[in-house]
């Protein structure tokens, strides 16, 4: 596959969709279903840190429970496109020294959108796949929409663990040939794409970089929205989740009018990240900096 080749929706990438990922592997993402007849041919996929959290959990994390004076400095050099976050995240886990306990309560008291439980509602009920796709720290996900009650929601991100005081980090849902992020957002867009539904990415950051380029629609505040704006990509701006549950309603009301007037079909994009575009086995996208190898 060049760096130019574009994606076809339908076509299963090998690397890229469900066939290339383990099932067995502890916190790996579901399969994703085919579209069945008659349901809205969308899903949404949905970032969690500063998207449905208010605020960007694992940042909170680490601001509350980290005392290396370099840790801040690092994390902008990833926010700022210029490192993996496989590779940051790996670094930030060594610095952590607190309980699994500890952690989980700074991050049960972030708030979250008020909006999001009756989009989410909305959506599912209609037959509309959400998930959360997070390249963050991720434990901290599934308690939270618990508490939310949508515990059935699938969750899309790194595996952390704690023994004590330290933590270790592992990546069931990221690429077996790409290691620049953890969690691969790009491989869930594609997997929906090819059961034949368009994608909805909902995001707010460079996190979200990797997934928003491959979306149908995209969902975009603080800095994702810079991000589609030098790339080209066109997007809705948004603030809360209600916006998007009205985008929503108003779209259910033309799909039961005209199916085909409603929803974009699952369109390919060329591929800009990635084996097909840096090589297998890369770690950080173009312009890496180092960071140290000590904690």
């Amino acid at each position: 596959m060049t760096p130019d080749a574009t994606t076809a929706p339908g076509v299963v990438m090998s690397g890229s969709t469900g066939s290339g990922r383990s099932a067995t592997l502890p916190g790996a993402a579901p399969r994703v279903r085919p579209l069945a007849a008659g349901m809205p041919p969308i899903a949404f996929l949905v970032d969690y840190d500063g998207t449905i959290a208010v605020t960007d959990v694992s940042d909170t994390v680490m601001a509350e429970h980290v005392s290396h004076a370099d840790w801040e400095r690092i994390a902008a050099i990833y926010d700022a496109g210029l490192m993996g976050s496989r590779r940051l995240m790996e670094w930030e886990i060594k610095l952590i020294h607190a309980t699994e306990a500890e952690l989980l309560a700074t991050a049960a008291v972030q708030p979250h959108d008020p909006g999001f439980v009756p989009f989410a509602q909305r959506a599912t009920a209609a037959g509309i796949p959400v998930e959360v796709v997070s390249d963050g720290f991720g434990f901290f996900i599934g308690p939270a929409l618990a508490r939310l009650g949508l515990a059935d929601l699938p969750i899309i991100t790194a595996r952390t663990t704690f023994a004590g005081q330290a933590g270790s980090i592992s990546w069931p849902n990221g690429h077996p040939d790409c290691r620049v992020c953890g969690t691969c957002k790009r491989r869930r867009v594609l997997e929906h794409q090819a059961a034949g539904r368009a994608v909805v990415f909902i995001g707010d950051g460079e996190s979200d970089r990797y997934a928003a380029g491959y979306s149908d629609v995209i969902f975009a505040k603080r800095a994702l929205v810079p991000i589609c704006l030098a790339n080209g990509w066109r997007y809705e701006r948004w603030t809360e989740f209600a916006e998007i549950h009205a985008w929503l309603n108003e779209r259910l009301d033309t799909w039961r009018r005209d199916p085909a007037a409603a929803f974009p079909a699952p369109a390919g994009h060329p591929f800009f990240c990635g084996p097909e575009v840096w090589g297998a086995g890369v770690e950080d996208p173009p312009g890496a900096v180092q960071i140290p190898e000590e904690a």
